[in-house]
């Protein structure tokens, strides 16, 4: 049998969490809440961010930026994964499982690069505040962003097309919840050491940077408030970053033990565990993160439902 017979695969089948029926009821369940939850919250996120004039700055404008990626990120995988969990045959054409694992990679990619520039304005908005309108202008800004989304995508149309080259064989069973781009190296029928290593370039370049980055401007803001003098003044500073602190140690923790060491890395379940992780609670949680944590976002959850409240007033008079 030639090369090129062995190399297509028509379709993928997802192994994965149950076989159970009564489990995968449950977790359809389950899934279907988190995910609207999700896309509800971050939903809410921007349009408060659109129709409050005070949260026209950049810390918001990024967070509005995480809030799109995360409804995107989740829907990339979670509607294909509940409709397998009561469909009785799993599969996934091919082209479709290289699309979600473009998109999926490509979000995860411009959620890391978007996290570090985020850092990087709460660095300026804490250690040059005089100067924040100055250097954040929204040139830069913009750029910024159009640089987290490029990097991402970038990147997972490269490892999408490297990945989906290598031939497969007969090996059509993916042991995860998705098309992700270990999993599918795994089926390969050739040596992958160039895929592992691809994988680990981007991995450094796309996470490890990205949070060395992080790293450096934490040690910065965190140098420049112990400097306060004042109780007050030193809780206000650490409060305009505690939420992004929090979903920075969310999103890279585990990520880079997965990614950075391809061969040595967890275990086929660990990795189901992990993309479960990110693919369900991580974008559920990061608006509840902002809104809970941060008084400028209650603020103006308040004023909407108060505007709210005086319409549906008006319309029962």
């Amino acid at each position: 049998m030639g090369t090129d017979n062995q190399t297509w695969v028509r379709e993928f089948i997802l192994l994965g969490l149950s076989s159970g029926w009564d489990t995968q009821v449950s977790l359809f369940v389950l899934f279907s809440i988190t995910y609207l939850v999700t896309v509800l919250g971050n939903f809410l996120i921007v349009l408060l961010i659109g129709l409050d004039s005070r949260l026209h700055t950049p810390m918001y404008f990024f967070l509005t930026n995480l809030s799109v990626v995360d409804i995107s990120y989740a829907t990339s995988i979670i509607p294909q994964m509940l409709v397998h969990l009561l469909a009785e045959h799993k599969a996934i054409p091919h082209v479709s499982c290289a699309a979600q694992l473009f998109f999926s990679l490509g979000l995860g990619g411009i959620e890391f690069v978007l996290l570090a520039v985020m850092a990087y304005d709460r660095y300026v908005a804490v250690c040059d505040p005089l100067r924040y309108s100055v250097i954040m202008h929204g040139g830069l800004c913009s750029g910024l962003a159009i640089a987290s989304w490029v990097s991402g995508s970038v990147n997972s149309l490269m490892q999408t097309a490297i990945t989906f080259q290598l031939p497969m064989c007969t090996n059509k069973f993916i042991d995860h919840i998705s098309c992700e781009l270990l999993a599918v190296v795994r089926l390969a029928c050739v040596d992958t050491s160039s895929n592992e290593v691809a994988i680990m370039v981007s991995s450094i370049v796309l996470l490890m940077t990205p949070f060395c980055l992080v790293l450096l401007s934490y040690v910065q803001i965190v140098s420049t408030i112990l400097k306060i003098q004042s109780t007050e003044g030193r809780k206000k500073a650490f409060q305009t970053c505690a939420s992004h602190l929090t979903v920075v140690v969310l999103c890279y923790g585990m990520a880079i033990v997965t990614y950075i060491q391809p061969r040595s890395g967890p275990s086929v379940l660990q990795e189901k565990l992990i993309s479960l992780f990110y693919v369900i609670l991580t974008p559920m949680l990061n608006p509840m993160i902002y809104s809970l944590r941060n008084k400028e976002v209650k603020g103006a959850w308040q004023k909407l439902l108060r505007k709210l409240s005086g319409f549906t007033s008006k319309l029962a008079i």
